[in-house]
């Protein structure tokens, strides 16, 4: 059977996981609070003062150990001593002489505190107690008289008291009883150990004040890479994090200027990539806007006055008739297929439907008739090789490259033939337009943002995470391009 008292229900077992959850937090947070000088300081505060008293307590206890050893023995030997001085005597019957060596025994000894002489019947015979009389008890520590020198203890209101006990010519002539106290033991135990606290009271001091140096030491660079880290959160990359020495700190700051002068340079290269996006999209939505003129010229200009000539035709041919004269729609015919074939022409400007029908391959090819149709001057060379139809992105961007790079050959490279080549391999497309134009510097056009054509095809090859490049000199220029799929 389970005693009711002890089952926890959930709710309370929660209760308590929750509790015994917040003490463990507050006791972490307390600890963690503190600083690194105060955690240095009381590192070592503790461990100075665990190890002061640790060796003191060590240290007493040695002392005191080989002190009492020591008293024991000088006690016995006191003891043997007076009991053979004292012998003569007593086998005179001279008890003056035997009070005179007791007596000069206890004024010489510091511990000693009483000696007194019994016969082998355990009477008392000399004592120096002096006036204050005898106390009897003492002679009832002993039960037995001993052959040789024995030793014990006792409590008294003078402290712990050490009665050591000599036979006298074997026990034949009585034996000597010796009194010796511990309070000066203890007095010099207490004063070798109170030394030992003031030791460790100074040197705690001294390490408590080599530590602040210390902890000043270490703490000053972190508090300065803590105000540079903030400087640098609140936006200001110009700062720099300094440090003394090449240690750990010190290398962790190099890390941390490090960094923050990368980040600047990023940001600075963030910075001029956004201005130049922004002058891109400026002369992408210029260049919109005059494809669309040009586009609208064309409609109105061209399909425009074709359809108004159709519609005249078509009136004329309507009054000829109504005349009883023949329709002759020869001229009509020609001036619709003129206006359907420019319709034509822009519509593949816009979006060639051929490259969403049949690929990349069948687009470039058709662009490439139109091409030399536009560009008479300009032999086209086209070798593409692609196994499979790519994806819809990749075949509207190099169909846009191949597009753009021709164009700009046409108009500024004053070049006679242009070669496109496109092969698939190494799952990348790589595409390669070279002309034998003039060429033009390359990388001053690119820097300076200059030209919209170029940038569009670098933007579109990074859209992809591509690799575009560009080579220009006086024999032609080569753009290459690889993407991958």
């Amino acid at each position: 059977m389970t005693d009711a008292a002890s089952v926890v229900e959930p709710g309370e077992r929660a209760d308590i996981v929750d509790r015994f959850g917040g003490v463990v937090a507050t006791t972490r947070r307390g600890v963690t609070g503190f600083s690194v000088r105060t955690k240095i300081l009381g590192i070592i505060l503790a461990l100075t003062v665990l190890l002061g008293l640790g060796v003191t307590v060590q240290v007493r206890d040695a002392m005191t150990s080989a002190l009492a050893g020591e008293f024991e023995n000088r006690g016995a030997a006191v003891a043997s001593d007076i009991a053979a001085r004292v012998a003569d005597p007593i086998l005179l019957s001279d008890p003056l002489t035997v009070h005179e060596i007791l007596q000069d025994t206890v004024t010489n000894h510091p511990d000693a505190e009483y000696a007194f002489v019994v016969d082998p019947d355990g009477r008392l015979v000399v004592h120096t107690f002096g006036d204050g009389g005898f106390p009897t008890a003492l002679l009832d520590v002993y039960r037995a008289d001993p052959d040789d020198v024995v030793h014990e203890h006792y409590d008294s209101q003078a402290g712990t008291i050490h009665d050591f006990q000599a036979p006298i010519l074997d026990g034949s002539a009585g034996a000597v009883r010796l009194g010796m106290s511990e309070d000066r033991l203890h007095t010099v135990v207490n004063g070798i150990t109170t030394q030992m606290l003031v030791t460790t009271a100074f040197v705690a001091l001294a390490g408590i004040a080599a530590a602040v140096f210390l902890t000043w030491l270490l703490t000053r660079p972190i508090l300065d890479l803590v105000e540079t880290a903030r400087e640098v959160g609140e936006g200001n990359l110009t700062v720099r994090a300094s440090y003394w020495a090449e240690d750990e700190i010190g290398t962790l700051a190099s890390a941390f200027n490090k960094m923050v002068s990368d980040l600047e340079a990023n940001q600075a290269t963030i910075a001029v990539n956004e201005a130049a996006r922004t002058r891109l999209l400026e002369k992408l939505m210029t260049a919109q806007e005059q494809e669309r003129k040009r586009i609208s010229r064309e409609l109105h200009d061209t399909v425009g006055q074709s359809l108004g000539s159709i519609m005249v035709e078509i009136a004329l041919l309507r009054r000829g008739a109504a005349d009883g004269r023949s329709m002759d729609d020869d001229q009509l015919d020609q001036l619709v297929r003129d206006s359907l074939d420019l319709v034509r022409q822009l519509s593949r400007e816009l979006r060639p439907a051929a490259l969403d029908d049949l690929g990349l391959t069948a687009a470039l090819e058709r662009y490439g008739e139109d091409y030399q149709i536009r560009y008479p001057s300009i032999a086209v060379d086209m070798h593409i090789t692609l196994p499979e139809r790519l994806p819809p992105l990749v075949e509207t961007a190099m169909y846009r490259i191949v597009q753009e790079a021709m164009t700009n050959t046409g108009r500024h490279g004053s070049a006679k033939s242009v070669s496109i080549l496109i092969t698939q391999r190494n799952g990348t497309v790589q595409t390669i337009i070279e002309d034998d134009g003039s060429g033009f510097d390359s990388d001053e056009v690119i820097r300076s943002q200059r030209s919209v054509g170029l940038h569009g095809m670098k933007e579109r090859t990074e859209m992809l995470d591509g690799r575009f490049t560009v080579e220009s000199g006086e024999d032609g220029t080569t753009v290459y391009v690889e993407v991958p799929l």
